[in-house]
């Protein structure tokens, strides 16, 4: 017979599941949703853009910065987490801050956590725009995800790219190695394969996860579930 549990291992149990929950949660939040990509109003010149420690338009520092990775504006840890300790005292502005972040161009705050992880997992490190080619530095805007080939866009160029995103660079649904029909689409290479030449001789593939591009590694998804479309080609005639 096993053990009967006791009122506080099931109250440890459930608080186990609930903090896995949340970090899942956490770790499956949108690039939109997180706080080194949300929307900043400058208070100098009132133009809306992304949380960074500098206006882009006018250069000016803020009065309530937040950080890049909690996303508090106001440090009110009593505990000895904070790199600058400031016992009693609530600490907001500039005396909250403790660096800047080379990739999102925004404010960590002084806590000892923050300023440890932030850099090595900021969601931003790689962050240039797959159509203009810009990264964070160079534009005003705040950074999204395609959701069909998840490259990175920014602000101008997103329901540009998204409305073009799902139409092939060949003129037709055929394979890219044989003349069959493409069952598998790869929405970043915009190519289609055949059941045989998707999958590479002498690799195992998991049953249960998608197939991989053998090009460039993308998850494949089957072209019948898409809305894919060929390229159009279209030919002009000049009289003279």
């Amino acid at each position: 017979m096993p053990k009967k549990k006791t009122g506080q291992r099931k109250k440890a149990e459930k608080q186990k599941a609930r903090q896995k929950e949340l970090r899942k949660g956490r770790a499956n939040r949108s690039l939109a949703e997180l706080p080194c990509n949300a929307i900043m109003e400058c208070e100098k010149c009132q133009r809306r853009q992304k949380n960074r420690a500098f206006c882009y338009f006018c250069q000016s520092v803020q009065r309530l910065p937040m950080c890049a990775h909690c996303g508090k504006t106001k440090c009110m840890m009593k505990t000895g987490d904070c790199v600058i300790k400031h016992a009693g005292q609530y600490t907001t502005g500039m005396s909250m801050v403790g660096a800047i972040c080379d990739f999102c161009e925004a404010w960590v705050c002084h806590g000892r956590k923050c300023l440890q992880s932030h850099a090595c997992t900021c969601p931003l490190t790689d962050a240039v725009c797959a159509e203009c080619e810009r990264d964070v530095w160079s534009h005003g805007g705040r950074i999204f995800r395609c959701s069909f080939c998840q490259n990175f866009l920014c602000e101008d160029d997103q329901f540009e790219h998204q409305a073009s995103c799902q139409v092939l660079e060949q003129e037709s649904y055929k394979c890219l190695s044989c003349n069959r029909l493409g069952q598998y689409s790869c929405l970043r290479c915009k190519t289609c394969y055949c059941e045989d030449h998707v999958r590479r001789k002498g690799i195992k593939y998991d049953n249960k996860s998608k197939i991989p591009c053998p090009k460039c590694g993308f998850e494949t998804q089957e072209t019948k579930q898409l809305c894919m479309s060929s390229k159009y080609l279209f030919f002009y005639y000049y009289y003279y």
